[in-house]
């Protein structure tokens, strides 16, 4: 039991990412590596597995997209180098997708279990479908896991990813459902004397603690 616990432990949010040093299709790869520059790690279940295929293409797809926004990609599963790169190929010669971003061979699980990954009640040898948005100051923003069975949607790691960066940019918060272009949410004041002066701003308030505006 004590073991069990240990092996999913999960980073938390706004504290640094777990070190590591990993091989991948890329060569050994560092989280220092990416130390100025946002990162997407995400796991998969396994190679050469349906869904875990789509899902490749559908990060291959956005990887452009994730570029622009100064976002590394770093895939990891427990495969081994060789899966993974006859993986690669087979996506590239079936689908006509070209993976760009490397892939780490987690053999002996010990990213995976560094960022909790493996979660026994629904796989002991596997890990899951998880997300990890990490900062240029490589501190853990936000942490997204999906089932096995379930693939992600990348219209939301890329709204997601707009609306970090928007936050940092700006000092706001966003609301439910928020894209690009949208309204964001004004903190809340902290003083009477700021609840009394920020209704004269021209925000679209709903009351005194609640405000938006256009950036």
């Amino acid at each position: 039991m004590e073991e069990s616990k240990q092996e999913i432990r999960l980073p938390r949010l706004g504290e640094p990412a777990p070190d590591f040093e990993a091989p991948t299709t890329h060569g050994t790869i560092r989280l220092d590596d990416y130390k100025g520059s946002w990162l997407v790690l995400f796991s998969h279940p396994a190679d050469f597995t349906p869904v875990c295929t789509t899902e490749f293409m559908a990060f291959a797809e956005i990887y452009e997209e994730l570029q622009k926004r100064g976002v590394e990609l770093l895939g990891i599963s427990v495969d081994s180098i060789t899966s993974h790169i006859a993986w690669v190929r087979n996506v590239e010669e079936k689908a006509g997708v070209k993976i760009p971003f490397p892939i780490i061979a987690d053999l002996n699980k010990e990213v995976a279990g560094r960022f909790g990954m493996v979660h026994p009640g629904q796989s002991k040898t596997e890990t899951v479908r998880c997300v990890f948005v990490i900062d240029p100051n490589q501190i853990v923003r936000a942490m997204i896991y999906y089932p096995l069975t379930t693939g992600r949607n990348m219209a939301e790691v890329l709204r997601l990813i707009d609306a970090l960066q928007t936050i940092d940019q700006h000092g706001v918060a966003t609301p439910a459902n928020w894209k690009p272009g949208d309204m964001v949410i004004v903190p809340p004041p902290n003083t009477q004397e700021m609840a009394k002066e920020r209704l004269k701003q021209r925000y679209e308030c709903v009351d005194w603690y609640f405000c938006k505006k256009k950036l």
